[in-house]
């Protein structure tokens, strides 16, 4: 079976973020993410977990698989939300099937 280069991008940010980093990512002509809860986790700031929040307060991941040419400006639209929040980007090489899809 054949595949294809795609990247993944996965954003983790703040999740009352979320509606304002999904808007600038199809500003910048991504076509599809998916929004993961993120239950918990430890960096910089030490450990924390969304255990007994109420509400949309803790993290959220995004996670996108792009083609490798369209990288630059879902970044630079990322970066945009995440340079003033909390928030990590990581990218990925990755293989996809059905690269028309992405």
């Amino acid at each position: 079976m054949q595949t294809h280069r795609a990247k993944r991008v996965e954003i983790v940010i703040e999740a009352p973020l979320e509606r304002r980093l999904t808007e600038a990512l199809e500003k910048a002509g991504v076509t599809g993410y998916t929004i993961l809860p993120v239950l918990g986790g430890g960096g910089r700031s030490g450990h924390w977990s969304r255990e007994g929040q109420v509400g949309r307060s803790g993290m959220v991941a995004v996670i996108c698989l792009i083609r490798p040419e369209r990288l630059e400006p879902l970044l630079e639209a990322a970066f945009a939300v995440v340079e003033r929040h909390i928030g990590v980007v990581s990218i990925t090489d990755c293989e996809v099937l059905r690269a028309e899809r992405f």
